[in-house]
């Protein structure tokens, strides 16, 4: 009904009406005109059933609910995996990973993608020489490189467990399930994992097994997840006894890991809280050497010296000789038994001079030098070695595009991390 039409209504019943009932019908409209004011000013919220499009308040997840530093166990478990495809110690090569996008930004994210658990190790024929370092380290440097504490250790020995049911299954060819374990049918070494007490730290027993170094991340009652386990035997840069104990924020700040609490902290923390055995993620990562050692970058100082002096202490500009490409392939899960979240931390290590003899790896790197900010820049060592590298890959670069490389074939020959 039209609003003149009320209105006129109204003042035809007010003249129709005594006195007395004109005070009345005037109480009865001012009082319906202000609730009908109020209505408007202060709406009454919809009930939950009010409307059949309005959706329910999200329930909460059991992780979201629980008490911190109390993992609920979880029922799943790892799938055994299919074995590696014609999986050889001798001549399946290393997986090429490239993991450096052209500029012109460089974009600071965590770079997680969901990988299959079959994915969860990879061995290659590299196995020989890190198996050989690894067993050098453990004997050199033992505990200052393993390490568990005692809140990590039924994560230590949930890790082993699973990677003693994992390696037989995927490479059978090098591993065999025992009775009390596994046996390495290249080395001859004989791994127990019943006996109890253990004969040595789990995490080194996880060591021996796998190419990777593993670190463990705990939850503590307050919320913050520490590192309480770390078989760290081949990290380049950085000492497990400098971090061990660390929250996972004060790891990479002391790292002074470019833009971490801008840009990843947040969404790093959030993963750590949220992640469910379930799921499986993985990120690669680069460097650059100036020396040949796989376990210690010794060009920027001692691995002994109590304050290590960093890229600062490098020589500047070495022949390109010098220079190593160092890339990890790193994957976390949780352990659903413990509820601890693992890191693998898998290094492929080349000579710059033979990546660069691949097609579109000198200008798709170079380019990728070029989009690193300062601080980026400061991170990696990049003064110390940019001028040769950038000037070595600009020519390699150049005879590629000479000899007829079509350059917009890249996305189809070798799409990125490759």
């Amino acid at each position: 009904m039209a609003v003149d039409t009320i209105f006129g209504e109204l003042r035809q019943l007010w003249q129709s009406l005594p006195p007395p009932y004109t005070y009345l019908l005037a109480a009865v409209v001012t009082l319906s005109i202000a609730s009908l004011l109020y209505q408007r000013r202060n709406p009454t919220p919809p009930s939950p059933t009010s409307s059949p499009s309005q959706k329910p308040p999200a329930s909460k997840s059991p992780q979201d609910s629980r008490t911190p530093g109390q993992w609920p166990p979880s029922s799943f478990v790892m799938p055994t995996p299919p074995p590696y495809p014609s999986w050889s110690i001798t001549s399946t090569k290393p997986l090429p990973y490239r993991p450096f996008r052209y500029g012109p930004k460089n974009h600071i994210t965590m770079g997680l993608r969901s990988v299959p658990h079959a994915d969860w190790i990879e061995l290659d024929s590299d196995y020989p020489r890190y198996h050989a370092d690894k067993a050098r380290r453990i004997l050199e440097r033992g505990a200052k490189c393993c390490k568990t504490a005692p809140e990590a250790y039924p994560a230590a020995v949930e890790l082993l467990e699973d990677l003693v049911a994992y390696l037989p299954a995927r490479y059978p060819s090098l591993y065999k399930r025992t009775a009390v374990g596994v046996d390495n049918l290249w080395s001859g070494e004989s791994i127990d994992v019943s006996t109890r007490p253990l004969p040595e730290d789990p995490m080194q027993t996880c060591a021996r097994l796998v190419q990777d170094d593993l670190a463990i991340m705990v939850e503590r009652p307050d919320g913050q997840y520490c590192l309480l386990a770390g078989a760290i035997l081949l990290p380049g840069f950085w000492r497990l006894e400098d971090k061990f104990g660390m929250p996972l924020g004060e790891i990479h700040t002391s790292g002074d890991v470019p833009q971490f609490k801008e840009k990843l902290e947040k969404g790093m923390m959030n993963f750590f809280r949220r992640v469910k055995p379930e799921e499986m993620v993985a990120r690669n990562n680069y460097f650059f050497q100036v020396d040949d050692d796989l376990a210690w970058s010794w060009s920027i100082g001692s691995e002994d010296d109590p304050e290590i002096r960093g890229w600062g202490t490098a020589e500047k500009n070495r022949a390109i000789e010098h220079h190593w490409f160092r890339s990890e392939r790193q994957t976390l899960r949780r352990l659903p038994k413990s509820g601890g979240v693992v890191f693998t931390i898998r290094t492929y290590f080349h000579r710059i001079v033979d990546i660069a003899d691949e097609d579109y790896v000198p200008g798709r790197l170079a380019s990728a030098l070029r989009s690193w900010g300062d601080d980026v820049s400061r991170y990696k060592g990049k003064e110390r070695y940019g001028e040769v590298l950038l000037e070595y890959l600009d020519q390699k670069h150049a005879e590629q595009v000479a000899r007829g490389l079509d350059l917009s074939r890249e996305d189809e020959v070798r799409a990125y991390p490759y």
